[in-house]
């Protein structure tokens, strides 16, 4: 599938003109929806899309028909989310064949995810070749690490060697809502220190002193840390041996289980959507009552592990993404019973339902740690640094 955005750009700023998706690319019938803000082009249709580079197409076609440019020279810069930069990547880069060729380098590093980006950036090139192409990497917020944060514990020559370190991921997401908030909320400004929570169906977290990041919970892969909707998260590496020993699984046997099959879905048997699962506890059902708590708990695990990193000087945490903004009540269960830590929620404030995207203050006025639900926007993010990388 492929997700697009058309922005204008304003100075370190981006506003939505429209965008949509191209999903089942390749499949019998493709999904094309597309739509603009003002409500004036709307587009939802099923058709035959072979590849990547047909999909390209389609989706320059449908802004040139709706009036959205008049050919590529209407654009002034692409930019492409590449989910894993490895070393080589420490902010988005404007992409040349050496800049295709680290990506490729890394697919050893993201097998399911970097070739599919790269596919997108050499299509995209081809298509709209007047035009800069900037790579912006989930991993590069995240290079600002201590060794002691992304270093595993195994034989050095691991490390020097494969690259094998904690990278982390969601970085496009934590660098929009940590600016958002901390620019305009937090007393601080960009000084400020914050724990925030990314949780979809993807979930991490991250710990960010004066807008770098010291530490997140995803790993070499996607795979570490909270608990997700398929992916187990934190898991002792014991269990990959026992079941290839044991019961004779290969290792893919074994990754798909752990990535695919675990979390959410693997505890209840029933959903890796967290609404599902929500309801189902609700109702009494045991095993999404014990998934809930588990994923509530992997939280909060890393919460205090967090505010022990910062010594206990944080000014805010701040929830995003589809379960962090829209479940009030898994933001009280991770908040209940902190306030000795300075974490004191307002229910009714938590309660409320929002009335734009704007980040909203749901802490009580009397909590040293001021707590925020702030909507993320990766689409725009991506907008503006490659505007930035490129200089235009």
């Amino acid at each position: 599938s492929i997700k697009f955005g058309l922005f204008s750009l304003g100075e370190g700023s981006a506003t939505s003109v429209c965008g949509g998706s191209i999903s089942r690319i390749g499949e019998a019938e493709a999904e094309v929806k597309f739509s603009s803000e003002d409500g004036k082009a709307s587009v939802a249709a099923s058709e035959t899309i072979a590849d990547h580079s047909e999909a390209i197409g389609r989706i320059a076609g449908l802004l040139e028909d709706h009036g959205f440019m008049t050919s590529s020279g209407g654009l002034c810069v692409v930019g492409h989310r590449i989910v894993h930069g490895g070393q080589d990547f420490e902010a988005p880069a404007v992409i040349d064949e050496a800049v295709e060729a680290a990506i490729e380098k890394n697919i050893p590093l993201a097998p399911l995810h970097n070739p599919a980006g790269l596919k997108g950036v050499r299509v995209a090139r081809a298509k709209l070749a007047t035009v800069p192409h900037v790579a912006v990497f989930d991993t590069a917020f995240h290079a600002t690490m201590p060794p002691e944060s992304y270093r595993y514990a195994i034989p050095k020559d691991l490390y020097v060697r494969h690259g094998i370190r904690k990278y982390g991921f969601h970085g496009t997401s934590y660098g929009y809502v940590y600016q958002r908030v901390a620019t305009d909320y937090v007393d601080r400004g960009t000084e400020a220190k914050a724990i925030i929570f990314h949780i979809g169906n993807g979930a991490s977290a991250a710990c960010v002193d004066a807008g770098k990041c010291v530490d997140t919970t995803m790993g070499l892969t996607p795979l570490e840390g909270l608990v997700m909707g398929t992916r187990c998260g934190d898991i002792d590496a014991g269990v990959f041996s026992f079941l290839c020993r044991e019961l004779n699984m290969s290792s893919n046997d074994v990754d798909t289980i752990l990535n695919k099959k675990s979390g959410l879905l693997g505890l209840t048997g029933l959903s890796f959507d967290m609404r599902t699962v929500s309801a189902a506890a609700r109702d009494g059902d045991a095993d999404a009552k014990l998934a809930r708590a588990l994923y509530v708990e992997r939280i909060r695990k890393y919460l205090g592990a967090y505010l022990v990193k910062l010594n206990g000087d944080c000014d805010f945490i701040a929830f995003t993404a589809g379960v962090g903004e829209n479940d009030a009540e898994l933001r009280r269960l991770v908040c209940r019973n902190l306030d000795s830590l300075g974490l004191t929620l307002d229910d009714a404030a938590n309660d409320a339902k929002p009335h734009d995207d704007k980040p909203r203050l749901i802490s009580a006025p009397d909590s040293r740690i001021k707590i925020f639900v702030a909507p993320t926007n990766e689409e725009e993010s991506i907008a503006v640094q490659a505007a930035a990388a490129a200089r235009v």
